[in-house]
């Protein structure tokens, strides 16, 4: 087991929004976190980062406890969260992008990810501003994995994306899970879910 939260709690403020959320995500695996919206899918990856600090309960990564450590050590221990705003620096060229989130000792490298995108490969001149929002989502999740992750947790990749980016990125990440990178994804498309999922999880109101 890669992952393991075990009666998870969150509060922001006075508004208690996660109580006491269990999950697993094995090596390997794409789990699939499910929810309306509001209902705490969002906070869960949060309190795995150390964004939002968890208010009770227990989160071991590789079987070391990480609730409470700050978000940095959290990412140097192989967890990677690609946000639902994406994270892309505007100013910056794809390829500037990327190689910020580069890890010499990452088996993911630039032309490992421009094989996997090759959109972003013949972008890769281009500012971040100048993409499509399928090609930012690809730009993050790249990003990501040439930070070596352990753990990719991607919250709404597909979110308001055309059907056919959808069937991409949709492979992409089928071509991500085949190497051997564990996923945890927050998804409101059923239909994506199905298609990926190993497990699912509903966070239930």
């Amino acid at each position: 087991m890669i992952l393991d939260i075990e009666n998870g709690h969150a509060h922001y403020g006075k508004s208690h929004v996660l109580q006491g959320v269990t999950l697993q995500v094995n090596e390997g695996e794409l789990v699939t976190l499910l929810g309306r919206n509001g209902a705490g899918k969002t906070t869960t990856l949060k309190c795995i980062v150390g964004v939002v600090p968890p208010t009770k309960g227990n989160i071991q990564f590789c079987g070391q406890a990480i609730a409470g450590l700050p978000s940095h050590l959290i990412a140097q221990h192989g967890i990677c969260l690609v946000p639902e705003h994406r994270g892309v620096f505007k100013l910056l060229t794809v390829e500037e992008n990327l190689l910020l989130g580069q890890r010499k000792k990452s088996p993911w490298q630039l032309d490992d990810v421009y094989r996997i995108f090759p959109r972003l490969k013949e972008r890769r001149k281009n500012g971040g501003a100048q993409l499509s929002g399928g090609e930012q989502q690809m730009l993050a999740i790249g990003r990501a994995l040439m930070n070596d992750p352990k753990l990719l947790m991607l919250d709404e990749p597909v979110e308001g994306l055309a059907p056919v980016i959808v069937e991409e990125i949709v492979a992409q990440l089928k071509t991500i899970k085949a190497a051997g990178v564990a996923i945890l994804l927050v998804e409101q498309n059923l239909e994506v879910c199905t298609q990926l999922a190993d497990r699912h999880y509903i966070i239930e109101q």
